[in-house]
């Protein structure tokens, strides 16, 4: 087995404290740095893994005996652009929470910078991990409309921006990838309830090609709930994020070979039970089956085999990009109440 690769972890907050958590677990990684301005938010974090613990970055890349490989930058989104880049200069293959940055220009910057110098950059966009989505994921096909919920009771917690860059990102990004297609435009709508920036928004995306997709975000639900629809000519497919569950509706084989014609169909061939019909000659139904696997660990285990070999990670910094460029498209055409 080759040798575990020197981590540093920048943050020691909420996010921070799962990211160490699985580094010092998993065999391909060697957590040796936790760098937080907090002394004893550092020192929890690294006290079980031998780490050593630094105020800031600059401190850490200042050790010469310290040489860490890669970093997890899990610090408040607007200092990802310079933490960032200081990281990405020094050599360090760079793991960013979501959004990568505060702003599109500042993420090109980082892209473009781990380009030039041949160094892995991902994106904390966990739910592509999620195991609702890595089921769902060999279904989809041509994707005509999307439709998206994700509400929670408020978090008290990464409230320097509105509730599109916090929480609709997660699924801006999912839409992205299931769509395939670049984003035409966006109109959308948001209201402060608790905070300066948007709590609640609804955006509606459209594709080129005509796919469409709906999707709402709240941070001021009485309950969290974060489901994905998913409707395409062959297909419906529903998955639950929360509970870790889907289903998939498709057209029979005798449907789609124009053997059965619903519209013809008479109450007789019917029968007494239309949905039982509908389900039996008309319907597949299936559940999807969920894998095992913890997002966040799995997340980090790919960034290290990206660094590794050379190449970029499944949720790279360009696909970061896009979605914090879709996210700006959606706050640019968004009416605040």
């Amino acid at each position: 087995m080759a040798e575990a690769m020197r981590v540093a972890l920048i943050g020691a907050g909420h996010l921070g404290r799962i990211h160490g958590k699985l580094l010092a677990q998993l065999p391909v990684a060697e957590l040796v740095a936790v760098v937080d301005p907090d002394e004893e938010a550092a020192a929890a974090v690294a006290r079980k893994t031998g780490a050593k613990t630094f105020p800031d970055h600059r401190a850490l890349l200042a050790d010469p005996q310290l040489r860490p490989e890669a970093a997890v930058l899990a610090a408040p989104t607007s200092l990802h652009h310079q933490i960032g880049c200081e990281l990405l200069a020094a050599g360090l293959h760079c793991l960013v929470e979501k959004p990568i940055t505060k702003t599109v220009a500042e993420a090109e910057e980082l892209v473009a910078l781990a380009g030039e110098r041949g160094l892995a950059l991902a994106v904390g966009h966990v739910e592509r991990y999620n195991p609702a989505m890595i089921a769902l994921r060999p279904e989809i096909g041509e994707v005509r409309f999307i439709e998206c919920r994700r509400v929670s009771p408020y978090p008290f917690r990464s409230t320097d921006v509105g509730v599109t860059m916090d929480v609709m990102i997660h699924d801006i990004d999912l839409i992205l990838d299931l769509v395939g297609k670049p984003l035409v435009r966006a109109e959308a709508c948001g209201a402060r309830i608790f905070s300066q920036s948007e709590d609640v928004a609804n955006a509606r995306l459209v594709f080129e090609g005509g796919a469409v997709a709906d999707v709402t975000a709240s941070r001021v639900a009485l309950k969290a709930e974060r489901k994905i629809r998913v409707f395409q000519s062959d297909a419906y497919m529903s998955v639950d994020l929360l509970e870790k569950k889907g289903v998939v509706y498709r057209k029979s084989a005798a449907l789609k070979s124009g053997r059965i014609d619903p519209a013809s169909l008479s109450p007789g061939e019917i029968g007494k039970g239309p949905l039982d019909f509908i389900l039996k000659k008309l319907i597949e139904y299936k559940k999807l089956k969920m894998p095992k696997v913890n997002p966040i660990g799995r997340e980090l285990e790919d960034f290290v085999a990206a660094a590794r070999a050379g190449g970029q990670p499944p949720v790279s910094g360009a696909q970061g990009l896009a979605a914090l460029r879709a996210a700006e498209m959606i706050l640019g055409n968004m009416t605040i109440q």
